[in-house]
């Protein structure tokens, strides 16, 4: 889908909404998009509705800055912002490590959403994933927000437990920079170990751990078919070349590599076997996965699974695959900027 869909579904169930929404963005920015949600929001509050929006202060930092917050406060919609970050800070690469980059509407704690789309016009037209969902799944989202709420003015490093219901077919599990509490990156580590058929990944960018490159090579010395879909420009061009000096490697190693030219790709979305699927915030690279807190669904659901995979087929359709003698060819130039990035893969 398009962000423009999402925008369009989530709007029509905040509009119904009968106790409380609760949204948790990375991006919201106060243009024509972000004023549609406020111009809800304020017409729920007023019927008695709870609102709450907790924002990342940096990827939201136009509407941190701004004396807007403030109204909409005096209007009674509760606003909190993660990780406060002063002006100056804002064009340094470190102001974006220990990010709340999830994005999360529950409304009237029975419908969630989640996935990798954000609050801005400038997304309009980005290829994209996002899903409704109802049932025990949305406690468990509910439980991820309240935790993130309660504790925001704290600061960055935040302890969270993987809070499970045992009901449903679905599960929401949160990632944060603290080692022991990367739940979600361990799930997909353990699901790739244990493909047998195929690993379809998508990602708008692609600066793997070494460990989680290893796990995919490993995964093709078992036989299994393992794809990579990535946009062939992202909004990021450091990170697009960092993702490129990766790709020798990896057709060398049998991992197959497609680019979709037309548009940015923005879906975050893996399927394994046609038994496990996840879609949600966390990206493929090491600043997602192990420096900035993440939360994607996940489930063994067939129906599930099977939306996603053509989801994933629809954009293979489209995308180019990438030959590793074309590859090895290009320009001696666009191979030493790759090479520069090496050191950098860590925090990219």
């Amino acid at each position: 889908m398009n962000s423009e869909d999402a925008w369009e579904a989530m709007l029509a169930d905040c509009a119904v909404a009968k106790i409380s929404i609760d949204f948790e963005q990375f991006i919201f920015v106060n243009d024509e998009v972000g004023k549609k949600f406020f111009d809800v929001f304020i017409s729920k509050v007023k019927e008695g509705v709870k609102v709450r929006l907790l924002c990342d202060s940096a990827g939201s930092y136009s509407l941190y800055n701004s004396v807007f917050a403030n109204e909409l406060q005096k209007q009674g919609i509760e606003i909190r912002f993660f990780n406060p970050i002063s002006p100056w800070r804002l064009k340094n690469f470190t102001s974006w490590f220990f990010r709340d980059h999830k994005k999360i509407l529950i409304v009237d704690s029975e419908i969630g959403y989640t996935g990798g789309v954000g609050i801005d016009k400038k997304l309009e037209g980005w290829r994209d994933a996002q899903v409704r969902v109802v049932g025990p799944v949305v406690l468990e989202m509910s439980q991820a927000f309240e935790k993130m709420w309660e504790i925001v003015d704290f600061g960055r490093f935040i302890k969270f437990k993987n809070n499970r219901t045992k009901e449903g077919d679905f599960h929401f599990h949160t990632n944060s920079p603290h080692f022991r509490q990367r739940f979600f990156y361990r799930r997909l580590n353990d699901a790739i170990r244990q493909a047998k058929e195929y690993v379809y990944l998508t990602t708008p960018y692609f600066v793997p751990s070494q460990h989680f490159f290893l796990i995919l090579r490993r995964a093709v010395k078992r036989g299994v078919d393992v794809r990579i879909i990535i946009p062939e420009k992202s909004d990021h061009p450091l990170v697009d070349a960092a993702g490129r000096s990766y790709f020798g490697l990896a057709l060398k190693w049998g991992i197959k590599i497609y680019r979709l030219k037309n548009g940015m790709l923005h879906t975050k979305i893996a399927i394994i076997d046609d038994k496990w699927a996840s879609v949600g915030s966390a990206n493929l690279d090491n600043l997602s996965l192990l420096f900035n807190y993440e939360a994607n669904l996940i489930s063994e659901d067939r129906m599930f699974v099977g939306e996603l995979k053509n989801h994933f087929i629809n954009d293979l359709l489209v995308a180019e695959d990438l030959v590793g003698e074309e590859w090895r060819n290009r320009s001696i130039w666009q191979k030493f900027v790759e090479l520069l990035t090496w050191p950098f893969h860590t925090i990219l």
